[in-house]
C-alpha cells in the first residue's frame, strides 16, 4: 500500500466518524421567553401581578427616627411610635414594611394582609427595646374580614392631641357594608390581654355616613366580661382650608375598648397652609378620669408637619396637659420617617 491509498483511507474513515458524532449531537433548546412583571390597576398604585397567577401584590412601608420628650407614655395609635418610655427623653427607630394581596373573585375582592414593625431602642428598660411586632395580619373577602387588624376604635383626629381608644387591636371576625355614602357594621373580638381577666368577648357596631365634606360616624362597643360599654361619635367636616374635627366618648365604667374617664370630648382643626406644610391644633378634656369623681383632666398641642420631598416627611408635634391629680407637664416629640 502506498502513501496516497493510506492517506486517502484516513480521511474516509476520519469522515464517517465525524457524520456519526454530528448525528448524535444534543442541539440545545431555545430558552422560553421571559414574562416581565405586569402593572396591576386594579386595585390602585403600587399594584403588580405574581407572576404566573392573577393576584395582585403591593409591598410598601416606612423607615422612621424619632425622639420623644415629656409623658411616660408619649403616645397612642394615633401617633403611632407604640413605645411606653419611663423617662423624660428617648429615641428610637422604626421599619414598617407591609405585603397587601388582592383578587377578584365572584363574591368580591380577596385580601391577604401582612405587616410587620422592627423597632430599635437603646432603652433596656424601655418595653419597646428592639422588638418584632406583627401588626396586622388578616384575610379578607368583600366586606367579610378576619385576623388581626385594627378596630373601629383606631380612627381618631388629626394631630397628635386626642387620645380616644383604650384598646383598638384585636383578633376579630368583623362584617362592613358600603353603600357609598352609607356605612354599617358589626364585630367579634377577642378580648384576651386587654386586662387580667381571661376569655373575654366584645361586640362593635357601627354606623356611618358622607355628604359633601361632611361625614359622621357612631360606633359603640360592649365588653362581656367587665359587661360595661362605651359610644363614640365623630364628626369630620371641610372647612376653609383646612379639616375640622370634632369628637365624643361616654363610657359606663371601664372597659377594654375605653377606660380612661366616664367621658370626654376632643376637636382638632387641621389648616393647609400651602402644599407642603400643615398646622393643626387641638384639645381634649377628660371628666371623672379613670372614673373617679371630680377629677377631671385637659390638654391643648399642636402638631406641625412639613413634606420635605416626595417619600421624605417630617412632624413636630408639642402637647400641654393639665390634670386635677398631678402635676402639669409639657410632652411631644420630633419624627423623620421616609415612606415607601
Amino acid at each position: 500500500m502506498n502513501i496516497k491509498s493510506l492517506l486517502l483511507g484516513s480521511a474516509a474513515a476520519l469522515a464517517a466518524v465525524s457524520g456519526a458524532q454530528a448525528a448524535d449531537a444534543i442541539v440545545a433548546a431555545e430558552p422560553e421567553p421571559m414574562e416581565y412583571v405586569r402593572v396591576c390597576d386594579a386595585f390602585g398604585t403600587g399594584y403588580f401581578y405574581i407572576p404566573g397567577t392573577e393576584t395582585c401584590l403591593k409591598i410598601g412601608g416606612f423607615i422612621r427616627v424619632q425622639g420623644s420628650f415629656g409623658r411616660d407614655e408619649v403616645d397612642s395609635r394615633d401617633d403611632p411610635d407604640g413605645l411606653v418610655g419611663v423617662s423624660d427623653w428617648d429615641m428610637f427607630s422604626r421599619a414598617y414594611i407591609s405585603f397587601d394581596a388582592k383578587s377578584d373573585t365572584e363574591f368580591g375582592t380577596l385580601t391577604g394582609f401582612f405587616a410587620a414593625e422592627f423597632n430599635a431602642d437603646n432603652d433596656a428598660t424601655d418595653a419597646g427595646d428592639s422588638f418584632i411586632d406583627v401588626d396586622e395580619a388578616y384575610i379578607q373577602l368583600g366586606g367579610l374580614k378576619a385576623g388581626f387588624f385594627y378596630s373601629w376604635w383606631d380612627k381618631g383626629l388629626n394631630g397628635e392631641t386626642d387620645d380616644l381608644s383604650t384598646n383598638s387591636e384585636f383578633n376579630s371576625i368583623a362584617y362592613l357594608y358600603d353603600g357609598g355614602t352609607f356605612q354599617a357594621g358589626v364585630a367579634v373580638d377577642e378580648l384576651e390581654g386587654t386586662s387580667t381577666r381571661d376569655n373575654g368577648v366584645g361586640i362593635e357596631g357601627i354606623v356611618s355616613a358622607s355628604l359633601g365634606g361632611v361625614s359622621f360616624d357612631l360606633l359603640g362597643a360592649y365588653d362581656t366580661e367587665f359587661e360595661e360599654g362605651a359610644i363614640r361619635a365623630l364628626l369630620s367636616a371641610d372647612l376653609g382650608p383646612g379639616v375640622f374635627q370634632l369628637a365624643g366618648i361616654w363610657a359606663s365604667d371601664f372597659n377594654a375598648y375605653y377606660g380612661d374617664a366616664e367621658w370626654t370630648v376632643a376637636a382638632s382643626y387641621a389648616f393647609q397652609a400651602t402644599d407642603k406644610f400643615k398646622l393643626t391644633p387641638g384639645a381634649q378634656y377628660w371628666s371623672d378620669v379613670d372614673f373617679i369623681d371630680g377629677n377631671d383632666q385637659w390638654r391643648v398641642g399642636v402638631t406641625a408637619d412639613y413634606q420635605i420631598t416626595e417619600g421624605l416627611a417630617t412632624r413636630l408635634s408639642v402637647q400641654y396637659t393639665d390634670p386635677d391629680l398631678g402635676d402639669d407637664e409639657v410632652s411631644g416629640f420630633l419624627r423623620l420617617q421616609r415612606d415607601f
